[in-house]
């Protein structure tokens, strides 16, 4: 049986990786009724992970591209979430980015967007969510960007 989510991130290119790991003592995801709450994912890339301070070290294209690999491993947890059937995705609810910056840097909104953007190429209308960005004087391992999501499941 075909699935339109996995089709069209099929078409955009994307295959999601298995959905990694805690780092430390937490849980990858809590469901609760017909809501997920994935814990933040850090940007990783294929080649590892992406790492650096917005308005220093990186630039806003870069920024929203780590972004976009955040919203990748969400995606990746609320298939976990659901036994691996990501057709049982009904909405992205809320996301809550946070990028490394510098004192300095104002655009945290637009690194966010490179998962906003990606979330609604993906998965359309259901994509469209709520959201907050904010800057961080540092993440975890020197992350560029991390992001947690509430997701609306069947």
């Amino acid at each position: 049986m075909s699935n339109a989510i996995e089709d069209r991130l099929a078409e955009l290119g994307v295959t999601l990786p298995d959905a990694p790991a805690p780092a430390a003592n937490y849980v990858p995801f809590v469901k609760i009724g017909d809501l997920v709450h994935v814990s933040g994912q850090i940007s990783q890339g294929p080649d590892g992970l992406i790492t650096g301070k917005l308005g220093a070290d990186l630039d806003l294209a870069a920024g929203a591209e780590a972004a976009k690999r955040c919203a990748i491993s969400l995606l990746a947890q609320v298939r976990a979430a659901c036994d691996g059937d990501l057709s049982r995705l009904v909405r992205v609810v809320k996301l809550t980015g946070f990028v490394n910056s510098t004192a300095d840097f104002t655009d945290q909104p637009k690194v966010i967007n490179g998962a906003s953007d990606f979330l609604v190429e993906a998965l359309g209308e259901a994509g469209r969510h709520a959201r907050s960005a904010v800057s961080a004087a540092a993440l975890p391992l020197g992350v560029a960007v991390e992001i947690e999501g509430i997701f609306e499941v069947r």
